[in-house]
């Protein structure tokens, strides 16, 4: 059993604000207008091809095995023609460029100018020192990047590691607990943390049938209730799940020490808070609805 130094569950806590904040860059215009500037105008690319990029000029296939909750179909329809209009690399330049802009409105001058900021690009980046590459692909390829030079996108890229490498344990986790990608969805949502159905629906390329069939076979074990609520054993499945990738996710949070985990987390939910009050997030993104 994996011991740790920390209070319970401070890695996750120190992680939430983070991934949320490196996520406003997807859901801003300036990601939709770099994306446009160099002419990637298919609405269902932008949500996999700036994380995907990373990765290369790959294949559907190699994408659907790194996101696991995307439907292939929905991946083979942008890529890899999508590379014929832009390369992984332009799409990086646009995504950083996106990010700059994005969170210079969300966060203000004020805070990007901030010691704050600086002190948290620094807490951020020493916890990503001690991420891991091996059975990370999402994580491994975005380590291959180079640092940016401004603090606020240093904090953006060292948030995107840590986002990507607990992100790479928590599938380790989904197929320990018999979860397939709309399942893992499906039950998520039920906890009522997870993407709105209708979201997931859009984004995800899987339909409403895929959907209702994913929670028949979570009823079917005992996860979920008739009215789609999690039972004892759904809510401990779920419970089991967030704390292995936890234990996987660990060595970053170890690596900062009790002190940073708690700062960085401060300073992150405090970034997040000035983002969303900005608007950051669509208001249809969460619920069970």
């Amino acid at each position: 059993m994996t011991t740790s130094s920390l209070p319970a569950r401070a890695g996750r806590r120190c992680h939430n604000p983070l991934n949320s904040l490196h996520s406003t860059v997807y859901f801003s215009p300036e990601y939709a207008k770099e994306l446009t500037a160099i002419g990637i105008v298919d609405d269902e690319a932008p949500f996999m091809v700036g994380r995907a990029a990373a990765l290369g000029k790959v294949g559907p296939g190699v994408i659907t095995a790194a996101f696991y909750n995307y439907n292939y179909d929905l991946i083979a329809k942008v890529v890899p023609a999508v590379w014929e209009i832009a390369s992984p690399e332009a799409v990086l330049g646009a995504r950083m460029r996106a990010a700059d802009a994005a969170l210079r409105r969300l966060l203000g001058d004020d805070v990007i100018g901030s010691p704050e900021i600086v002190e948290a690009a620094a807490l951020a980046r020493r916890a990503a020192e001690a991420c891991t590459r091996h059975a990370r692909p999402l994580y491994a390829a975005h380590a291959d990047l180079p640092y940016p030079e401004e603090p606020h996108l240093v904090l953006w890229h060292a948030a995107t590691l840590l986002r990507e490498h607990r992100g790479d344990g928590h599938l380790t986790a989904l197929l320990n607990a018999g979860l397939d990608p709309v399942e893992a969805l499906v039950s998520h949502t039920a906890t009522g943390r997870g993407m709105n159905p209708r979201w997931v629906v859009r984004t995800r390329g899987w339909s409403r049938a895929d959907w209702d069939a994913a929670a028949d076979r979570l009823r079917g074990r005992g996860l979920l209730d008739a009215e789609g609520e999690l039972t004892e054993a759904g809510t401990k499945l779920r419970a089991d799940v967030e704390d292995a990738t936890d234990r996987l996710d660990l060595a970053p949070y170890e690596h900062l020490g009790a002190e940073g985990v708690e700062r960085l987390t401060e300073l992150g939910r405090g970034f997040l808070l000035t983002a969303a009050a900005a608007g950051a997030f669509p208001e249809t993104l969460l619920g069970k609805g």
